[in-house]
């Protein structure tokens, strides 16, 4: 199984991490050795290059701790409500450690009783930047003009002038209440 040399970020996760490392001062803990590491060995690309098979912010991964069970987490940035238990924000050592990681990398990381522990990505199971991708490619194919596959249909409506005016008519119905108040004065 292939090991960490360097990573792949996005602009924007790299920037994230850059800022991380400015307000944690260098503390010597798991987390900051692990933000230097990543830092130092990316390779940063556009939103539109990354691979698909690539962890960055809110892909859906699938990863093994050493030989243990795969589990599957939502590499965040930070902790969100709702979502408990499905989230692996960047905070953690192993949600950091999982960003920048493609599909069949390993990276090795201290434990906190002064181990080592591996992780291994199984599989990026959604990637935002590849969703967007496949997004805009349908888009693309569609051509202008026509409905995208699964999309609403829409259909421009015109009304007569008849009923339009029937129609303006119950709207100032329901908003009549019948109180006649002109406003304070200018007096």
């Amino acid at each position: 199984m292939p090991t960490i040399d360097s990573c792949q970020l996005t602009t924007k996760d790299y920037t994230i991490l850059e800022v991380m490392q400015e307000r944690r001062p260098a503390r010597g803990d798991t987390l900051s050795a692990i933000l230097q590491r990543k830092i130092s060995s990316a390779v940063v690309v556009f939103r539109e290059d990354i691979p698909a098979s690539v962890v960055t912010l809110s892909t859906r991964v699938a990863y093994r701790v050493n030989d243990g069970p795969a589990e599957t987490r939502i590499v965040a940035h930070d902790e969100m409500r709702g979502l408990v238990g499905m989230l692996l924000p960047i905070t953690n050592p192993r949600g950091l450690a999982l960003l920048g990681l493609a599909e069949g990398q390993s990276i090795s990381i201290p434990t906190t009783n002064g181990g080592l522990e591996t992780l291994t990505v199984d599989e990026v199971v959604y990637q935002p930047e590849a969703a967007r991708r496949e997004r805009l490619k349908l888009a693309g194919a569609a051509g202008p003009g026509s409905r995208r596959p699964g999309g609403p249909v829409l259909r421009v409506v015109h009304l007569s002038d008849e009923a339009q005016d029937k129609a303006a008519k119950q709207v100032m119905a329901a908003l009549d209440t019948g109180f006649d108040d002109p406003g304070p004065s200018a007096a």
